[in-house]
């Protein structure tokens, strides 16, 4: 009994060490973008057109890159190595903010930080599911809600602090910098918690063919490939409405900042505030259900918006979408998770934040391309409606099921 007390709690005190970590260090990594980044990247006389583009999404190609072998190694090496490996990262990158001159080496540290997030989620993901076999989808919402926190507040402190120093630069990646720390301070914890995965010695080349034997395991689960998609097309979707919403709201109807910032903020608060609950329902109920409910539900809304002029109206359907999208992305990690071997966990979770972030990076793009044709606002969130309907469509057709899928792999 004592035994299982000790447990018990040693597994609490993990859980909620990475719910810190995770807090300061996506407040970190957020106030390093937004709202810094851009008159950063100007001040530096960044070329306008692609390489503009291509300062703010260096940062999520490492996601791409990194996220499914890191997470596959850690299968095998355990998790505590590569969550301290991506809190120094965290820790350090900030710092090389205020040794950029010129705008390619802001490229060059941009890229640096992406390793940061693209190696820490997936991983923590991982060890969350292991830590609780049967409330998967709630501890995966909460801990996501955590970070959440600290993507809502970097806004606003990173806002105040230009404000506040006068677009002082350096003042400001000092306080990244801070918080960064903060989180690898907070990692050191995890050296006095218990390494839940059973690690064995292998050789360079047992670890790479254990690697590519998971990896090949995960592409033929058919129902992997398929939440997978499903969790891109929900990012493809929220990547090009986090964009172009604004872009709606102050170009096209002349909405002040207060106003859009209430709509986009309505947004995020909804997500951080649902996404716990609809992690416990599906815990209770199966993962089919909400993710079915909140794929439709987060269509319709982007469907209306181009119509919609009234701010009251706007409000109502940016916190709907916000519900619909946190009732989907509160299942998928817990069902992919669910559909490999308890070795593949890792794995599953690299290989659906890398696809994932492939749509974060897509969404943008492609809404891009239609906004600039005769379709504008209304063929661009027509489009994300389509996309998230037809991923949902594609789920209900497979019939993916936690059982199911369990028989496949």
């Amino acid at each position: 009994m004592a035994s299982r007390t000790h447990a018990r709690k040693a597994r609490h005190n993990m859980f909620w060490i990475l719910c810190i970590i995770g807090f300061f260090a996506i407040l970190s990594s957020t106030m390093s973008k937004n709202p810094v980044l851009k008159p950063f990247a100007a001040s530096l006389e960044t070329p306008e057109g692609f390489w503009i583009g291509f300062v703010a999404s260096a940062s999520t190609i490492p996601g791409i890159l990194v996220s499914w072998p890191a997470a596959s190694l850690s299968d095998i090496f355990g998790r505590r190595k590569f969550l301290l490996i991506s809190c120094i990262v965290f820790a350090s990158a900030p710092f090389l903010y205020c040794l950029v001159t010129v705008w390619w080496q802001l490229i060059l540290v941009r890229f640096y930080h992406g390793f940061a997030t693209g190696i820490f989620i997936p991983v923590a993901e991982a060890s969350i599911t292991e830590q609780y076999p049967t409330k998967r989808a709630e501890r995966i919402s909460l801990f996501s809600s955590a970070t959440d926190v600290g993507r809502c507040l970097a806004p606003f402190l990173g806002g105040y602090l230009l404000f506040a120093t006068d677009y002082g630069f350096h003042t400001l990646y000092l306080a990244v910098g801070i918080a960064g720390i903060a989180a690898f301070i907070t990692a050191l914890l995890l050296l006095t918690e218990k390494e839940s995965s059973s690690i064995q010695f292998r050789s360079s080349k047992e670890t790479f063919l254990g690697m590519l034997h998971g990896w090949n395991k995960i592409v033929q689960t058919r129902g992997a490939l398929i939440v997978s998609f499903v969790q891109a097309s929900q990012y493809y979707a929220f990547g090009a409405v986090e964009f172009f919403l604004v872009g709606y709201l102050s170009e096209a109807l002349h909405f002040d900042p207060l106003s859009v910032g209430a709509i986009m903020g309505s947004q995020i608060v909804a997500v951080i505030l649902t996404k716990p609950y609809m992690g416990r329902i599906s815990d209770k109920i199966g993962r089919q259900i909400p993710i079915v409910v909140g794929s439709i539900v987060c269509s319709f809304p982007l469907l209306a918006i181009p119509y919609t002029t009234q701010f009251s109206i706007l409000l109502l359907l940016s916190i709907i979408y916000g519900v619909g999208f946190a009732t989907v992305t509160a299942s998928t990690p817990a069902l992919i998770s669910e559909l490999v071997p308890t070795s593949l966990v890792g794995t599953a979770m690299g290989f659906l934040g890398t696809i994932r972030d492939v749509g974060q990076t897509l969404g943008p793009i492609i809404t891009g391309m239609i906004l600039a044709t005769s379709l504008a606002y209304v063929g661009a969130f027509s489009a994300l409606t389509a996309v998230l309907l037809f991923s949902c469509a594609m789920f209900i057709v497979s019939k993916v099921t936690k059982t199911g899928l369990k028989e496949q792999v």
